[in-house]
């Protein structure tokens, strides 16, 4: 039974939706060679710029601090390879890449690889990937071929690298430039745009937050995923690998707590002052809780497309060293444990930097693409294929001895060979055996591989050399 209690004031309770994951860091440090080791003792600090306004990715917050994914997904790379970052803090995302050009900040933190920005800058392996999606109002058709809109209005953030591929690529539409993401969609939401293109996650996020329920994903366009790197200035090749080494430390479960902590909902309540708003109020709470609800099926169902994208390559389709190294561990002590054999080949497309250098970036995706699957055509159903980073693969053959897999690097080098790739490209690659030995690990048996792909390399290429176990050591041989 309610009493009336004149002059208090009625404070509701907190409605907690959904907690936020615990972001944990493996404290282990990556193995930095002197050089790096050194050229961290002559940096104590690297300077960054960010997007201070693109959440869940990035923010700068109320106490000038680097928030959401990328700011946690860079804490871990700091904390694995002993880097101190400060951030420089700056009004917007144009606002950043200037004061990049600018060398007031080292590094940039998350961005796609253009054209326009390799005038300044290098890149990191990708620290995230994430799918582009089309974005327009609910009665909008499906979108399934965007080169055949006519008469259509695209909103586009200035500055951005979609902005800059769809200037180049879509001529048919017409962009309108905003400040802000936000500002894109809401051009959309008013019918001011017929459409704008916005990160899969970004979407969910700002969609959900800003309540516009009456718009929709309307279409795909592949090659326009998002592959976010770090970029730092030219001179700084140093510092891009120390930060690879922290990127690629990084582990799919770390990856999805960063992704899990920044896509859980809360809800927070208000202070109320009497029976006829806490009624109200309570209603209200219904609604939103039932809407949550239905938002925090679908953020699931995004969590679960993350996991799955965290261990895919987005260009190939292939998984990545992540998706491998789930289960490759696993794959290694069985083999050991019922004295099985087991081979990985190192695969790598001689001078790829031409292939990119002549005919640009977008036909050099097209021969990774194709790469890729020429090479899976060539293994058998059990082997496993990935694409360990920039162009090099890795090919994990069971049951198979040393004499069969140098077979089959054989066969694959000479498919490569009399394959004719985009832009009328014959290539050549070198391939890198090892074979697993007594009291191997995945590191080790990886790193014998790496090291007869070097020895190829050294050769002149356009060849395949074996890793060579013996009682002084390892050795590399040309097949």
């Amino acid at each position: 039974m309610f009493h009336r209690l004149s002059g208090y004031r009625l404070l509701s309770g907190v409605w907690l939706l959904l907690a936020s994951a615990t972001l944990w860091a493996n404290d282990s440090r990556v193995p930095l060679s002197v050089t790096q080791q050194v050229y961290l003792n002559a940096h104590p600090t690297l300077s960054m710029c960010v997007d201070p306004d693109w959440l869940p990715f990035e923010a700068i917050d109320k106490n000038n601090q680097h928030v959401g994914i990328a700011a946690d997904l860079i804490a871990l790379v700091a904390a694995k390879t002993g880097l101190r970052i400060q951030l420089y803090p700056t009004s917007g995302w144009e606002e950043s890449l200037v004061a990049s050009r600018n060398g007031d900040c080292v590094a940039l933190s998350l961005l796609n690889q253009t054209p326009e920005r390799e005038q300044w800058l290098i890149f990191t392996d990708p620290l995230l990937d994430d799918p582009n999606v089309l974005i327009t109002r609910e009665e909008h058709p499906f979108i399934s071929d965007v080169a055949g809109l006519t008469d259509k209005t695209i909103a586009l953030q200035r500055g951005t690298a979609m902005a800059e591929f769809f200037a180049r690529d879509f001529p048919n539409l017409t962009i309108i430039d905003t400040d802000t993401e936000t500002e894109a969609l809401q051009l959309v939401s008013d019918g001011k745009a017929d459409l704008t293109l916005r990160s899969l996650v970004v979407a969910a996020h700002t969609i959900k937050q800003q309540g516009w329920y009456n718009l929709k994903i309307s279409g795909q366009i592949p090659g326009y995923e998002n592959r976010l790197r770090m970029g730092v200035l030219q001179s700084e090749h140093t510092l891009r690998d120390i930060l690879n080494q922290g990127i690629n430390a990084i582990t799919a479960q770390e990856r999805q707590k960063v992704m899990d902590r920044h896509l859980s909902l809360q809800m927070v309540s208000e202070v109320i002052t009497d029976y006829t708003l806490a009624y109200g109020l309570g209603l209200l709470l219904i609604a939103v809780i039932g809407t949550s609800l239905f938002w925090a099926r679908r953020l699931r169902a995004l969590n679960r497309q993350l996991e799955l994208t965290a261990q895919t390559d987005s260009l190939t389709r292939l998984p990545n060293r992540h998706g491998l190294n789930a289960t490759l561990e696993k794959d290694l002590q069985r083999a050991l444990r019922y004295h099985h054999p087991l081979a990985v080949i190192m695969i790598d497309i001689d001078h790829f930097k031409h292939v990119n250098d002549q005919y640009g970036h977008l036909v050099g995706d097209k021969v990774l693409v194709q790469f890729g699957e020429l090479l899976k055509t060539h293994l058998r159903e059990a082997d496993s294929i990935c694409r360990w980073g920039g162009e090099e693969f890795l090919i994990l053959c069971f049951d198979t001895d040393l004499e069969h897999s140098r077979q089959l690097a054989e066969r694959l080098l000479h498919s490569i060979r009399r394959h004719r790739f985009p832009g009328q490209e014959h290539i050549t690659a070198s391939a890198g055996l090892a074979t697993l030995a007594p009291g191997d690990t995945v590191d080790t048996l990886i790193q014998r591989a790496d090291d007869a792909l070097y020895q190829a390399k050294h050769q002149g290429r356009d060849q395949a050399c074996a890793a060579q176990t013996n009682d002084h050591g390892d050795s590399a041989e040309k097949s």
